[in-house]
């Protein structure tokens, strides 16, 4: 059995504003600017982002010989998709649900929450997106 970390993150500069994601799959890193929303909709788009990729990476066999840990800094996020919370906000249940179908694809997947300053990586990612972003609206 394989064993893939990957590490996602969601920012917002102004909550609601402008925001992005980062998402780090293995030595892969990603980065993408999402327009405006809130802190809380960008750390599922993480999350939906890195899913749809190493779904893409791995393949059907690849997938079900790994064994993949999403790590993300969001507690609240993390408890949700965790089924530990509830989830409340309109925003949030359709992202929930798209990961939910996409959770079919991946035999073993867990969602682990860790402390920010153990995913510097992908947060670096988020903000090097939103400056790049600024850059090219001055």
């Amino acid at each position: 059995m394989q064993m893939l970390d990957i590490y996602t993150d969601g920012g917002s500069r102004g909550n609601p504003g402008r925001s992005a994601i980062g998402v780090v799959i293995g030595d892969k890193e990603y980065r993408e600017y999402i327009g405006e929303t809130t802190n809380n909709v960008a750390e599922y788009k993480a999350v939906v982002f890195a899913l749809k990729k190493a779904k893409h990476l791995l393949g059907k066999k690849g997938l079900e010989n790994t064994k993949i840990t999403v790590h993300l800094d969001s507690q609240l996020v993390a408890s949700q998709l965790q089924g530990k919370y509830k989830i409340l906000e309109p925003d949030l249940q359709s992202l929930f649900m798209e990961i939910w179908n996409l959770k079919f694809s991946f035999p073993y997947l867990e969602f682990c929450y860790i402390p920010r300053e153990k995913n510097k990586k992908a947060d670096r990612l988020v903000n090097e997106a939103l400056d790049q972003q600024q850059l090219t609206i001055h």
